[in-house]
């Protein structure tokens, strides 16, 4: 049998991605900037950089770790369905993913709980040619 053309199925992950910003719709959440704790899992195919042991190989996680953590310490939205679908975008579009999921963790938001947030999937198909976070 031939060899499977087929995309590799690797994921690289982070997880516990730490920053603050401005996120929420009550105005004491728009004077005082907010924890956020994002996971993500993005979808690469590893092959080529397991083999040549070279960063430029594969995608590189502190990259996409600091483009991630200057877009969202400068943002001010007001939904972290917002927050969520743009950071999907960047990593999507920016980096050359086929699939991500993010995890956001807006900590403390809600009384008595210890974590409250989102968790979504998209794939390049998601994001037409062009479009990507603003």
């Amino acid at each position: 049998m031939p060899p499977s053309t087929a995309p590799a199925h690797d994921v690289i992950f982070l997880t516990g991605l730490t920053t603050e910003c401005i996120i929420g719709i009550w105005d004491w959440e728009r004077r005082v900037k907010q924890k956020i704790v994002i996971d993500l899992e993005m979808a690469t195919d590893i092959r080529k950089a397991a083999a040549s042991d070279h960063i430029d190989d594969t995608l590189d996680y502190k990259r996409v770790a600091k483009r991630l953590l200057q877009f969202i310490s400068d943002s001010e939205f007001q939904l972290v369905e917002t927050l969520a679908e743009r950071i999907a975008g960047i990593v999507v579009t920016e980096f050359g993913v086929p699939w991500v999921r993010v995890r956001l963790n807006k900590q403390g938001a809600i009384r008595g709980s210890r974590d409250v947030g989102i968790l979504i999937e998209r794939r390049s198909e998601d994001f037409p040619a062009g479009q990507a976070a603003r």
